[in-house]
């Protein structure tokens, strides 16, 4: 179930930007979807800018929106699994174009992204 604000959003894109904004779960999503099953530990390594607080904060949000699942198995260690929803994969052709956006403006200001470790955005086909 989504989760409630205090505030009402104010329009579609505020309610849209409130649970895909900010600084990583745009790119979880993605990586999600280029990747289709990741583990936390893999996710550390693809977003090695982040901390672990804001990753555990950042999966708990997106799947309390319900726009990834994350499926526990029951063995030792723990083994636990990220995955896009469909409601998530309803985001891709979105985020596909805001990827395009981004790298022709790269381009343009001849600006290098950051390296991320073995996490590429590359396009998913």
């Amino acid at each position: 179930m989504a989760k409630k604000y205090e505030n009402a959003p104010t329009c579609a894109l505020d309610y849209a930007f409130r649970r895909i904004g900010g600084k990583y779960k745009g790119r979880i999503l993605w990586y999600l979807h280029n990747r289709k099953v990741l583990r936390y530990g893999e996710l550390r390594k693809i977003l090695c800018d982040i901390t672990p607080k804001m990753l555990t904060q950042s999966l708990r949000e997106l799947e309390e929106d319900v726009l990834i699942h994350r499926q526990v198995y029951l063995e030792v260690p723990p083994k636990v699994e990220y995955s896009l929803t469909e409601v998530g994969k309803e985001l891709i052709p979105f985020l596909d174009h805001l990827k395009k956006w981004g790298d022709e403006q790269i381009l343009k200001e001849k600006l290098k992204p950051q390296p991320e470790s073995s996490g590429k955005m590359e396009m998913a086909s």
